[in-house]
């Protein structure tokens, strides 16, 4: 009997290696996702801020610096080396409506919770003046989480996990400074909602627009009670 060696056995004969070439290569990215767990890094970053409490009042600036510096770095290293959400060729409507979210979601905060926005601001923010305070907001804050949470960690988890995971952070860092009354749980409820904001308009304009989204929340309702402009 002749061997069949017609097309469509060869073509035949190259499935099994494509199976396993696959499942080699699905193989190789589980066990990078595995070991190289964002939480480590987060536990890390939070075990500093929590280190570094005792000099919350007086060097607040350098608290802040080192640790989302940290944030910073790792997402960074996650950009570079591993797998994360990039920023793509952002089309301008993505980028508008993450402007557009900030600011239907800020403006009513304000107007309800003004005063109570300068008081936190006051306390997040001891003896430093505006241009630092806006290079935190608008620079070293959104830089750091959006490459940290939404960039590396919201490509693993659910955004909703992953907003609850960067407020429980956020409070580790400010909570020290806004222990008065019932700041904490405002201040709480805010960054919540901010956070789940910021992941859902990561899901779906992209990651600029996630940026773009806690840069105008930011500016609205840290920066402008602060400056006494609220």
């Amino acid at each position: 009997m002749s061997e069949d060696t017609s097309p469509d056995a060869e073509d035949m004969s190259d499935v099994p290696a494509q199976i396993d070439e696959a499942e080699a290569d699905e193989a190789i990215q589980d066990a990078s996702n595995s070991s190289n767990d964002p939480l480590f890094g987060l536990l890390l970053a939070g075990a500093v801020a929590i280190g570094l409490i005792p000099i919350a009042d007086t060097d607040a600036d350098l608290r802040y610096t080192i640790v989302w510096g940290m944030l910073a770095l790792f997402g960074v290293l996650a950009w570079l080396l591993g797998n994360v959400t990039r920023i793509d060729e952002e089309a301008p409507e993505d980028l508008a409506w993450g402007v557009v979210f900030g600011l239907i979601f800020s403006i009513p905060i304000l107007a309800f919770a003004g005063q109570t926005l300068t008081d936190v601001t006051e306390l997040m923010f001891p003896a430093l003046r505006i241009g630092g305070v806006l290079a935190y907001l608008v620079f070293v804050m959104p830089v750091a989480e959006t490459l940290f949470f939404r960039s590396l960690m919201q490509n693993r988890y659910a955004f909703w996990l992953v907003a609850l995971i960067a407020t429980l952070w956020q409070l580790v860092l400010f909570f020290p400074l806004i222990d008065r009354g019932p700041l904490p749980l405002v201040t709480g409820v805010i960054l919540l909602m901010a956070n789940l904001l910021y992941g859902y308009v990561c899901f779906r304009n992209g990651l600029a627009a996630a940026w773009l989204c806690q840069i105008t929340v930011n500016l609205i309702l840290f920066s402008m009670p602060f400056t006494g402009l609220a």
